[in-house]
């Protein structure tokens, strides 16, 4: 309790959500009210809530597609020692209890691209046809390759190394304690028990991409490339949700170009962030 009270002032986070409301207050909309106008404290606990679950979201995938996929996994750019580290933590920052092992997501996913749509491609929906078959199939494949670089059996110098950090992220401890700091934000916020639905999003959001975009993409959408002998999919015409994973189709037709936009309609989120980075020389 005592916790409680110093991180958020009081029982139910009074001192915390003063603190949201007076900002929301000096943003002004229409006829000079404020944002917060007509809307009590459980409101804007619940928009809290759904703010944190939108900002998880974007976050976590953020890494996802730049670090995990167009860098360890493609290499489409360079980043420097230092920079590397940086996009390292940052993933495990935000993927926290999901966090996905670099170096087995990379290799994993050279394998898909190896084979894909083939009885060899280690989560395909065309030979893995049941959700939970194909998802076994992924964490079966991706713990193997996890433990062979733990236990030193599997080296690669072509994807993201950080013992240290693969030992911290590979912890049972770490991740209860990532599962731990979302439970206690909902159960701070939370104005009813049906919003706890939205816990195992936070606990396994790392997967839930993963699922996302291997599934659906090889399994629904359009195609602007028909020659490719597989099932990739564009299944989005406007990715908003996945920040351009979802063009699958373009994707595997060049899995080297780092924008997975064609048609004019398409925009590759992912690809405009790396532009952005690339412009102020993060990334090279």
């Amino acid at each position: 309790m005592v916790w409680r009270m110093r991180v958020f002032g009081s029982k139910d986070g009074g001192y915390f959500l003063c603190l949201v409301k007076n900002y929301l207050d000096t943003i002004v909309v229409g006829n000079g009210e404020s944002l917060t106008t007509g809307l009590s404290r459980g409101d804007l606990r619940v928009m809290i809530i759904f703010f944190a679950l939108i900002l998880h979201w974007y976050l976590s995938l953020f890494f996802q597609t730049i670090f995990l996929h167009r860098y360890a996994s493609h290499n489409m750019f360079k980043m420097t020692p230092f920079v590397e580290k940086v996009f390292y933590f940052l993933t495990f920052l935000f993927q926290g209890s999901s966090f996905l092992h670099p170096a087995a997501y990379g290799v994993m996913h050279k394998k898909h691209h190896a084979h894909t749509d083939t009885p060899n491609d280690p989560h395909s929906p065309v030979h893995i046809k049941n959700i939970i078959s194909f998802n076994l199939a992924t964490v079966v494949e991706y713990r193997k390759l996890v433990n062979d670089f733990t236990e030193g059996k599997r080296s690669d110098s072509t994807v993201p190394r950080w013992e240290i950090m693969e030992k911290i992220s590979e912890s049972l401890i770490t991740r209860a304690a990532f599962i731990l700091i979302y439970f206690l934000f909902y159960y701070h916020f939370s104005t009813a028990n049906w919003q706890y639905i939205f816990l195992p999003i936070h606990i396994m959001m790392g997967p839930i991409h993963g699922f996302i975009v291997n599934w659906f993409g090889h399994k629904r959408g359009y195609r602007n490339f028909d020659s490719l002998n597989d099932n990739s999919k564009n299944t989005l015409p406007l990715d908003f949700l996945m920040m351009g994973e979802l063009y699958q189709n373009n994707h595997h037709y060049k899995p080297n170009n780092i924008n997975f936009a064609v048609k004019w309609y398409e925009y590759d989120f992912g690809f405009l962030a790396t532009r952005f980075l690339k412009r102020i020389k993060i990334i090279y």
